[in-house]
């Protein structure tokens, strides 16, 4: 199977860096059976925290990143 090449340059979106590390770091920390349902939960979590008015974690990994 050939994967073809292109000039195209894509861009990761700011804080999304940061958000994976810390996603990579818990599942190195927890080892779960099922990364992908941990990984859920993980980002569940994460959003429950955004909108109850707790810091979001996306800005605050893209303000480390500048």
């Amino acid at each position: 199977m050939s994967i073809a090449s292109s000039n195209t340059n894509l861009r990761v979106p700011a804080g999304f860096r940061n958000l994976l590390e810390g996603l990579a770091r818990e599942v190195l920390r927890e080892q779960p059976t099922n990364v992908v349902a941990f990984a859920a939960q993980y980002f569940q979590k994460l959003l429950e925290q955004r909108e109850a008015g707790g810091t979001d974690p996306v800005a605050w990994g893209a303000m480390l990143e500048d």
